[in-house]
């Protein structure tokens, strides 16, 4: 999909540009230094096939399903303005006909629908943000975009965090890095600490699994790393895809050549899978396994042994 922005609603200029987000998640201890607020915008241009946020690939509300809470009262079947649910007998499922327009959750006492994703100007959020300054200030913490990806909306990834920084609140943008150059800067350069991801070295393979090449992803990469700005290396560990002996010297190779130093390794789990399940799509990840912990001990050695300082999962 090439749409990368969602325009505000008419109206909205005073309260900042609007965007799209799938989850606000207070209290997060994973998503950098301290405690933090992690704002999940929707949209991503890579569809990774170890993706563990499928609900945030598209730019749209979507309807996750949770089978294991349905009462198979049918009180959803009458609602649906487009008779797009079947017999709830049969099993949950999302439709072809879903618009997701959220009727079928509003009647569901039993939270077996969830509407994934919601419409916020830049005001309100940092008004729901403010509220846990208390534990940013006494932790170090602060506030993480991240997504899908938040540079897919970068009016309000931009506003969101300046707003933020104007409030003496650190910021963290979690990306993927493949955004127009200049449409990448800028957003960056309302952060404090970025997070780029790495998944792999070469070209046909970072296709393959993603979606997209990776030259732009590599060439963000580099000139954000001639900038001053802090940059944490994040790379999904995905076994039998990048964990092997080339890839890592490539990747070690690359990082060296920028002046990049900090890698926070992150070994694939499954999340995803059952996120897949709920929104009614095929998940491609089944076939990688979570890697055992000594071959994730493995790779960050050989990390650590090409000259990199290395954390997993945010832990040195």
């Amino acid at each position: 999909m090439a749409r990368t922005e969602v325009a505000p609603r008419h109206g909205e200029k005073s309260a900042g540009p609007s965007g799209v987000v799938f989850n606000v998640m207070r209290f997060s201890v994973h998503d950098g230094p301290g405690i933090r607020t992690t704002v999940f915008l929707k949209g991503c241009p890579l569809h990774c096939a170890w993706c563990h946020n499928p609900e945030g690939q598209s730019f749209e509300p979507g309807l996750m399903l949770f089978a294991e809470r349905c009462r198979r009262c049918g009180d959803c079947v009458p609602v649906c303005p487009n008779h797009g649910i079947g017999d709830p007998a049969g099993g949950l499922h999302v439709p072809d006909e879903c618009d997701a327009c959220g009727t079928c959750v509003e009647v569901c006492v039993a939270g077996a629908r969830e509407l994934v994703g919601r419409r916020v100007t830049v005001s309100e959020l940092v008004e729901e943000i403010e509220k846990d300054v208390v534990f940013f200030e006494e932790s170090g913490g602060g506030v993480t975009l991240s997504g899908g990806e938040p540079v897919a909306q970068p009016q309000f990834a931009e506003a969101l965090l300046a707003a933020c920084r104007a409030r003496g609140i650190h910021t963290i943008l979690d990306t993927c890095g493949l955004a127009p150059p200049e449409v990448f800067a800028r957003v960056a350069a309302q952060a404090d600490l970025v997070f780029y991801d790495l998944k792999l070295m070469g070209g046909e393979a970072h296709r393959r699994f993603t979606g997209a090449g990776n030259d732009v992803i590599l060439r963000n990469l580099g000139a954000l790393a001639a900038t001053a700005k802090p940059v944490v290396v994040r790379f999904p560990m995905v076994p039998g895809v990048n964990d092997g002996k080339e890839e890592i010297a490539q990747m070690t190779g690359f990082l060296h050549r920028i002046g990049l130093r900090n890698v926070d390794l992150l070994p694939w789990h499954s999340i995803g899978e059952e996120k897949h399940k709920r929104l009614g799509l095929d998940s491609p990840s089944g076939e990688f396994g979570e890697p055992p912990a000594e071959r994730v001990e493995e790779v960050a050695a050989a990390l650590r042994r090409g000259g990199l300082r290395v954390s997993i999962r945010g832990v040195s």
